[in-house]
């Protein structure tokens, strides 16, 4: 499933401890609240992408902000790209 996928990368680039896939909620915010990540890994989460799955995206673009949003967010932006 695309989502374990994502949560699995997220923790692997993160070397997130004590953290499982199951633990991560797809809808909850990735920044701030949920996971409380920050600026840097954002930019660490979009080279994996970049380079797993050749999803290029812009730093300040507000479509970014969008996708950053939530695993499922980042799923679907996965499953859109496959499809191009």
């Amino acid at each position: 499933m695309l989502e374990l996928e994502v949560k699995q990368l997220i923790i692997d680039e993160l070397q997130l401890e004590d953290v499982t896939p199951s633990d991560i909620d797809p809808e909850a915010p990735l920044f701030v609240d949920g996971l409380g990540l920050d600026s840097i890994d954002a930019l660490e989460i979009g080279v994996a992408l970049q380079k797993r799955y050749g999803i290029t995206l812009s730093a300040d673009a507000q479509d970014t902000r969008r996708h950053f949003a939530s695993v499922r967010a980042l799923a679907a932006l996965i499953e859109t790209h496959r499809k191009k």
